[in-house]
């Protein structure tokens, strides 16, 4: 503020201070504003880097694990072929399989083995599965059945009309199992026929007659039988054509006390054996 010259003195200091209290507010308002703009740049810059952070891109997601290979599968069976009856061993491997099945065995581990008794010739299936797909493997068994038995030699009876005819009962003397001459003879011709007809047997009975006790007649007629088999086998009959039995007294062929019908008991009798 400028004064004229002729003011007072009084007045001119006066002026003075009025006009520095007036610079001084004026300073600190100009401090205030400046301190207000620091505060404002200061702001500014605090929300320009929140936006820059709130712009950065997010990371990105780790990428998805790699799928696994697809499955391998092999199937065998040892051995592949077996009779009715018998059992064979099935074997499988599978890589990378999660899981593994086999027809009529179910879900059954990644590799292994089982043993199986087919009751006829199969074919095993395997599947092995995994999220990358699936593989099969087969395994054929071949089951052999047993030959059935040859059916048994017809029995015809003029088969057994011939044997009757043509085959002789021996008969023995009494107390005795001895073959007597005379039924070497017969036992001959029999064996000649036994021989053209192979295929026949037959079973050879010991008889006694009563008189003796029935364990007595029992171990006799034994005797009578063996020793008729063991002619027949010296004549070239197969022994194993031919069994033995003793009835001792207990079926007699003639049923008069006498001494004729006491030699029709003692005997050794052929019987066709159907």
């Amino acid at each position: 503020m400028i004064l004229p010259d002729d003011t007072p003195q009084s007045h001119r200091n006066a002026g003075l201070k009025v006009g520095s209290t007036q610079t001084l507010e004026g300073n600190q308002l100009k401090l205030t504003r400046s301190q207000w703009t620091r505060v404002a740049v200061a702001l500014i810059v605090v929300l320009t880097v929140s936006a820059c952070k709130k712009k950065t891109a997010p990371a990105p997601p780790p990428p998805p694990p790699p799928r696994a290979p697809a499955p391998t599968a092999s199937l065998t069976a040892n051995p592949n072929t077996i009779a009715a009856g018998q059992s064979t061993t099935l074997i499988w491997r599978t890589d990378f399989a999660t899981d593994v099945s086999i027809d009529g065995l179910g879900r059954v581990d990644p590799s292994g083995s089982r043993t199986v008794i087919p009751a006829e010739s199969t074919t095993y299936h395997l599947v092995a599965r995994n999220d990358s797909g699936t593989q099969e493997a087969t395994a054929r068994v071949t089951v052999t059945q047993a030959p059935a038995p040859p059916p048994p030699p017809q029995t015809n009876e003029t088969e057994a009309q011939m044997f009757a005819q043509n085959v002789q009962d021996v008969f023995f003397e009494y107390d005795s199992y001895d073959i007597t001459q005379q039924y070497q003879q017969v036992l001959q011709r029999d064996a000649q026929f036994l021989k053209q007809h192979p295929n026949i047997r037959f079973t050879i009975e010991g008889h006694c007659d009563e008189r003796g006790s029935t364990e007595y007649n029992l171990a006799l007629g034994d005797n009578r039988a063996n020793a008729t088999k063991q002619a027949l086998v010296s004549l070239g009959i197969a022994a194993d054509r031919m069994r033995t039995i003793s009835y001792g007294k207990e079926k007699p062929f003639c049923t008069e006390s006498t001494e004729a019908c006491w030699a029709q008991n003692r005997r050794g009798h052929f019987a066709y054996q159907r």
